[in-house]
C-alpha cells in the first residue's frame, strides 16, 4: 500500500502551486484557480484546494501540521533554503533537530513546510 493523494486547502492556488513546482520540483496535472493538482517523482499526487470553495475565510492548520521534503544532503538543504532566502522568503537558518538538518517555514498557501536531510 501507498499514500495515493494528500488534499491541501490554501489561500492562493495558483501562487502556492508555482512554489511547489519552482522550488520542490512537484509537476502540475491541470486544475484551475480553486483546485490543482501536482504529483512528485514517485506519484503521489498532492491537490490544492481553494479556501474560498466551502466557504473557509482563513486556513488553520494545527500548529504542528506541516509537509515535508526530504534531500539527499545537508547541501541540498543549504542550497533550497539559499534559493528561497535569495527569491525573499522568510525562512530561519538550518539546524541540527531530531537528526535532521531541517529548517521549518511557512510557504505561501498559508501551511508549514520541512525541508530536511
Amino acid at each position: 500500500m501507498r499514500l495515493n493523494h494528500l488534499n491541501l486547502t490554501v489561500t492562493d492556488v495558483q501562487e502556492t502551486r508555482r512554489f511547489l513546482e519552482t522550488y520542490f520540483g512537484m509537476e502540475g496535472r491541470g486544475g484551475n484557480d480553486n483546485i490543482a493538482f501536482l504529483t512528485d517523482e514517485g506519484g503521489m499526487v498532492l491537490t490544492l484546494t481553494s479556501m474560498k470553495l466551502g466557504g473557509v475565510t482563513e486556513v488553520r492548520y494545527p500548529p504542528s501540521f506541516h509537509i515535508g521534503f526530504a534531500q539527499a544532503s545537508a547541501e541540498s538543504v543549504d542550497a533550497i533554503h539559499g534559493r528561497l532566502k535569495a527569491d525573499g522568503y522568510d525562512v530561519p537558518a538550518p539546524s541540527r533537530q531530531h537528526g535532521s538538518w531541517t529548517f521549518y517555514f511557512t510557504a505561501p498557501g498559508g501551511f508549514t513546510v520541512e525541508v530536511l536531510s
